[in-house]
This record gives C-alpha cells, sequence and structure tokens, in this order.
C-alpha cells in the first residue's frame, strides 16, 4: 500500500544501546533521558512538528517496549522495532520505503540536542538534490569533506577525498523517493549509500549554513550536562539551576547547583552538590563542556 500525500515522514533514530551513559541508561533508553523538562524524543518531536503536518516515526532497538510506549503517547506514525539486531541506518530507510511510505524522508538523532532551522534545510534539500546532509562545525570530528560544489567529496577513514573543506555531520539529513528508492535491501551502513551515490555522479549535498547552530552530542556525561545548559537556556532559565527529576525525594537542608538530579539518587541531609550528574549507583563530576 502506497502512502501517497504530501506530507513528509520524519524519521528519529532511536536505536543505539546508550552505552557512554550507563549506569543512567540500564533502565531507560537515551532518547528518553529527560533534558531539564523533556526528554530528547519529545523534544525532536517538537521541531519535527514545526515543519507542519508531518509523519513521525522511529526506530527502538535496545529497551524498545519503552520507545514504543511513548511513541503511542506522542503520537508517532509508527515506532519501527529492530528485533533481534539494529539495521544500522541505511536498513530503517529503506524499511520505511519498502512499506511504502512516501513524501520524502527527514531524518533526525535521537541522542542530539540541536535546534537549527529545519524548515530551511528541507526546503533548501528539495530544490537541489535527491539527499542532502546538515554539516556542522565540530572540530572534534569533522571527518566531512566538503567539495567546491558544496557536494560530499569524502568521509576521513572511509572513502574519497582527503581535500575539501571539513565539517561534521548533524545526522540529520534529507532523502528524496527516488533516493530511498536505490537503497539496497540488506543495506546497512548509510556511508556506503553516499558512496555509491557519488559514484554514481549523484553526490549529497552538505548543507552548511547553519554550521555554527545549537548542536550537542548528548551521549556522555559532558554532553548530556552541556544539553540540559541549552535547554534551561532555551526556555528562559539560568544554565546554573538545579534539575531535580520528578519523583526525587530531596532531604531537609540539601543545596544543589549546576546539578542533574535523577531518581534513585543517594542523597544526604544537608548536603551539598554542585556540578555534579547523579542517579541510581552512579554519580559524575561534571563541570560542562
Amino acid at each position: 500500500m502506497t502512502r501517497a500525500d504530501d506530507k513528509l515522514n520524519v524519521l528519529i533514530l532511536a536505536a543505539g544501546l546508550g552505552t557512554r551513559l550507563r549506569p543512567l541508561t540500564s533502565e531507560i533508553p537515551k532518547p528518553l533521558v529527560r533534558v531539564f523538562d523533556k526528554s530528547i524524543l519529545e523534544i525532536q518531536m517538537e521541531r519535527a512538528k514545526s515543519l507542519g503536518d508531518v509523519r513521525l516515526h522511529a526506530n527502538a532497538h535496545y529497551l524498545a517496549d519503552q520507545i514504543v510506549s511513548e511513541g503511542k503517547r506522542l503520537g508517532f506514525e509508527k515506532v519501527w522495532v529492530e528485533q533481534p539486531e539494529i539495521l544500522g541506518t541505511a536498513g530503517p530507510l529503506r524499511r520505511i520505503y519498502a512499506a511504502g511510505y512516501r513524501g520524502g524522508l527527514l531524518i533526525m538523532n535521537g541522542d542530539a540536542y540541536c535546534n537549527f532551522d529545519l524548515g530551511a534545510f528541507v526546503q533548501n534539500a528539495r530544490n537541489r538534490c535527491d539527499v542532502a546532509l546538515l554539516a556542522v562545525d565540530f572540530p572534534k570530528v569533522n571527518t566531512f569533506r566538503v567539495g567546491a560544489d558544496g557536494c560530499l567529496a569524502g568521509v576521513v577513514g572511509r572513502f574519497g577525498a582527503t581535500e575539501g573543506v571539513p565539517a561534521t555531520f548533524s545526522g540529520i539529513s534529507w532523502y528524496s523517493d527516488d533516493a530511498l528508492a536505490r537503497i539496497r535491501d540488506g543495506e546497512f551502513d548509510i556511508r556506503e549509500f553516499w558512496k555509491q551515490e557519488i559514484a554514481a555522479g549523484r553526490a549529497p549535498f552538505v548543507d552548511m549554513s547553519q554550521l555554527h547552530a545549537t548542536w550537542i552530542d548528548m551521549g556522555s556525561p559532558e554532553g548530556l550536562m552541556a544539553a540540559v545548559e541549552a535547554r534551561l537556556a532555551e526556555c528562559g532559565r539560568d544554565k546554573n539551576e538545579a534539575v531535580v527529576e520528578p519523583g526525587v525525594d530531596l532531604p531537609a537542608g540539601v543545596k544543589i547547583t549546576h546539578s542533574v538530579i535523577f531518581k534513585g539518587a543517594e542523597i544526604q541531609p544537608g548536603e551539598t552538590i554542585e556540578n555534579e550528574i547523579r542517579g541510581k549507583d552512579f554519580r559524575w563530576i561534571v563541570n560542562g563542556q
């Protein structure tokens, strides 16, 4: 059955294992970790809805039941459970296209806090190419090499040119229906698809118009703290404010600044907590990024 109308499909990738944030993510998948007031999954959903009437999808693997339940609560079209193995990045794209969804596909990431102008990105992509990749300037990574034509020339350590303008892939991309049709059954690594597109003379366009927008990988304790700071600022709050997850019972006399407290944290009466992320069975000292 082909679902062909004017709705853009949006896929939020939420199947990762969250290993860098364990034990916080031992009982909750990373896309559902609260960043001040909401999870990254919900925040990304709201960003996607700013585009108008879209179909929301997510994929899930680790603790998938929680993602499925939250997807139903938030009104997702479907949460695609990947079992027994994760399908990589290319696999979920192919799966959605094979199920008959049409209208193009915007990919977002369930473990990055960002605030891009998605409308400008999608419009620019549709006007230029079949595949578009949104880039940021993050010198610690910057594995993209972008040619003079504005298209992807290579990925350091993977394929292609070592010369060109360096940039980092934000995790946000757009694929036309024609591009999705060219992803092969069993394709796993999306970078291999990009390589094939370059070889066929259809190099993905790299949008570098938002290089310095907010983009934070929240996969580490430092990244999670930076994401909380950014969310607090976005909500008009002090970035040094204490963030205490609902349900946490604070003992008398506790003083908390620039810290995040999750359920299960051990806190002593009268304790002073500063520059920490604390929860069940862990305590991270974090000064931010």
